[in-house]
C-alpha cells in the first residue's frame, strides 16, 4: 500500500518532522491538531475556541485528502485538563453527527505550544 503526504494551507503547517496527514489506501490519518489559527499561527483563546479551531483544522486537512468529518471513524482528544471534557464535548458535538466516531480522551501533562486541546482523526476517503 502506498502512502501520500497530505498538506493544505487551510490548516497550520507541521512544526516538526511530520505531515499534517498521511493518506494510505482509502484511509486518512491526521496528525494531532492544536487550536492554531493557520493564518496567524496563534492559539485561539480558551479551551472551547481551541477545540473549535482544532476541529476546523482537522476538517480542512480531511477535505484536502478527499475525505470529510462525516467519514471519520476514530478520533483522539488530548486535554491539558480533564475538567475541560464537558466544554470540549459541547464544541465536538457541533462538528459530528450520529453515528459518532469512536473516540478516546486523554489528559496529558503538556501539549505543544502549551495548547489546551489537541485532536487527531482517522477517516475513510469518500
Amino acid at each position: 500500500m502506498s502512502k501520500k503526504q497530505v498538506s493544505t494551507t487551510k490548516a497550520p503547517g507541521a512544526i516538526g518532522p511530520y505531515s499534517q496527514a498521511i493518506a494510505a489506501g482509502n484511509w486518512v490519518y491526521t496528525s494531532g491538531q492544536l487550536g492554531l489559527n493557520p493564518d496567524t499561527g496563534e492559539l485561539a483563546e480558551g479551551v472551547q475556541e481551541q477545540a473549535r479551531q482544532a476541529l476546523g483544522n482537522v476538517k480542512a486537512i480531511l477535505e484536502e485528502a478527499g475525505a470529510s468529518l462525516d467519514h471519520v471513524v476514530k478520533t483522539t482528544v488530548f486535554l491539558k485538563d480533564m475538567n475541560d471534557f464537558a466544554a470540549v464535548n459541547e464544541v465536538y458535538s457541533t462538528f459530528f453527527t450520529e453515528p459518532y466516531p469512536a473516540r478516546s480522551a486523554i489528559e496529558v501533562a503538556r501539549l505543544p505550544k502549551d495548547g489546551l486541546v489537541e485532536i487527531e482523526a482517522v477517516a475513510r476517503k469518500k
